[in-house]
């Protein structure tokens, strides 16, 4: 029994063959780290924290490309393998419309690459950009990925994202409404807030035309803001423990739409950069512990919201 919608589904939705999503570093920056809207970027965030060694901004988008399909095909267990250019590091819609233009056509020029996955911000597409990706998504795959991260105002404002929620919610309605495949990204337990913000997290995100949310628990990362901030004041967050991130993700499952595809429950970041927490967990480990979470509550995704339809 399936709890929930996962991304080999998703995938099988839209692809009649294996794909890999291969990530690129097209030397991006951010608003909130060049000084247009703040610096200092994000207070969580080092990208070093899920950017392949392949990916280095000095090389070109091609060169990471050929070199993240070398690495894939030699794991692959399949021939016919298709791929995915995924722009992650950074705000991969932050230029002049001619550049990334340039950017996205010269990774969808490289063979067997069959679409694009765009994380950036909500404050950082135009209706330009969309009506792009609407006319590309006619021929390619295409899914912009929005960092929400926080569906609470003051939470945004503490990590410094530099937008609010409203931002958020204008971007994804804007980017699905041209029937473009749209996604977000949240973190789970951020400083301030309660599991009960976290649930109603899930309600406000099931209100918005996504088609995929990846979920992260919070990781204090080297080299971040945060991590001063948890050195100086540890007290001031608190940290899931596997258990307790685990049981509060099976609520946040029941609450979220059941036709949205949950790409990701938990994040790796290399344990030279990881502070805290360390659970030394695999990814699929952790998934199949949450499988029996979902078995032995006899639940599955969208249930609260089925059961409140019927009230």
């Amino acid at each position: 029994m399936n709890h929930y919608k996962n991304y080999s589904d998703y995938i099988k939705e839209h692809f009649d063959y294996k794909v890999q999503k291969i990530s690129i570093n097209a030397g991006f920056t951010c608003p909130t780290r060049d000084g247009s809207i703040g610096v200092g970027g994000c207070t969580y965030c080092n990208n070093r924290s899920f950017n392949p060694d392949y990916c280095v901004s000095t090389t070109s988008v091609t060169k990471q490309l050929e070199e993240g399909k070398i690495f894939f095909r030699r794991k692959a267990k399949y021939a016919g393998l298709k791929f995915l250019a995924y722009f992650q590091a950074y705000t991969n819609t932050y230029g002049e419309f001619s550049r990334l233009k340039s950017l996205y056509e010269e990774a969808l020029a490289c063979e067997d690459v069959v679409g694009l996955v765009i994380g950036t911000r909500p404050d950082c597409v135009d209706d330009r950009l969309l009506d792009y990706f609407q006319e590309l998504s006619k021929e390619k795959y295409v899914m912009i990925e929005y960092g929400v991260e926080s569906t609470d105002d003051n939470t945004l404002k503490r990590i410094n994202r530099g937008h609010d929620f409203a931002c958020a919610c204008k971007a994804i309605r804007d980017t699905a409404s041209r029937g473009i495949q749209t996604g977000a990204h949240l973190i789970l337990g951020l400083p301030g807030e309660t599991p009960e913000m976290i649930l109603k997290g899930a309600d406000r995100m099931s209100e918005l035309p996504i088609d995929i949310i990846k979920l992260h628990q919070l990781q204090i990362v080297r080299d971040t803001p945060m991590a001063d901030e948890y050195a100086k004041n540890p007290d001031e967050f608190k940290l899931f423990s596997i258990e307790a991130y685990q049981q509060l993700l099976a609520e946040f499952v029941e609450h979220l739409r059941d036709d949205i595809c949950i790409e990701r429950f938990v994040s790796q970041t290399p344990k030279s950069i990881l502070v805290a927490p360390d659970w030394g967990l695999k990814n699929y480990e952790f998934t199949d512990r949450l499988n029996k979470i979902f078995e032995e509550r006899g639940t599955a995704q969208g249930k609260l919201k089925m059961l409140n339809a019927k009230c």
